[in-house]
C-alpha cells in the first residue's frame, strides 16, 4: 500500500490570485511536464527540477533516429566491404545512402526543434 505518513499527507491549501491567462499558462506548462497543476506549482515554488515531457520525447526521438543511422551505416559498410555486387546492387547502395541522408536531415530538424524548445523554456525561466 502506498499510504503517506501523517506528516507527509498534504492538508494545507494556499491561494494565489492570477489572471485567467496566467492560470491557463500554468496549466499548459503542468501538462507539458505530465504533472498536476498542484504538483507543478509546488515543485516550481520549492525550486525543484521540473522536466518537460516534450524534452524527454524529443531526446527519445533523437536516439531513435541515431539508431536508424547506425543500422543504415552498418548495411552500407557491409555492402562496401563484401563487394557491392555480392550483397546489393549499386541502385540498392544509392537507396541506402539516400535513407541515411533523409535520417540525417530528420535528426537535424529534431535537434533544431529541441534546441528551440529548451532555449525558449530557459528564457522564460529567466524572466
Amino acid at each position: 500500500m502506498n499510504k503517506k505518513s501523517p506528516e507527509k499527507k498534504r492538508k494545507v491549501c494556499m491561494k494565489s490570485y492570477m489572471t485567467e491567462s496566467e492560470r491557463d499558462r500554468i496549466a499548459a506548462l503542468a501538462e507539458q511536464c505530465g504533472l498536476s497543476v498542484s504538483e507543478f506549482m509546488r515543485r516550481v515554488v520549492l525550486g525543484q527540477e521540473v522536466n518537460s515531457k516534450v524534452d524527454k520525447e524529443a531526446f527519445l526521438n533523437l536516439l531513435k533516429v541515431n539508431a536508424d543511422l547506425g543500422r543504415l551505416g552498418g548495411l552500407l559498410k557491409l555492402a562496401l566491404t563484401d563487394g557491392v555486387n555480392k550483397i546489393a546492387s549499386h541502385k540498392e547502395v544509392r537507396r541506402i545512402l539516400h535513407q541515411i541522408e533523409d535520417r540525417q536531415e530528420e535528426l537535424r530538424q529534431l535537434i533544431s526543434t529541441t534546441e528551440r524548445v529548451v532555449l525558449k523554456r530557459d528564457s522564460e525561466r529567466r524572466r
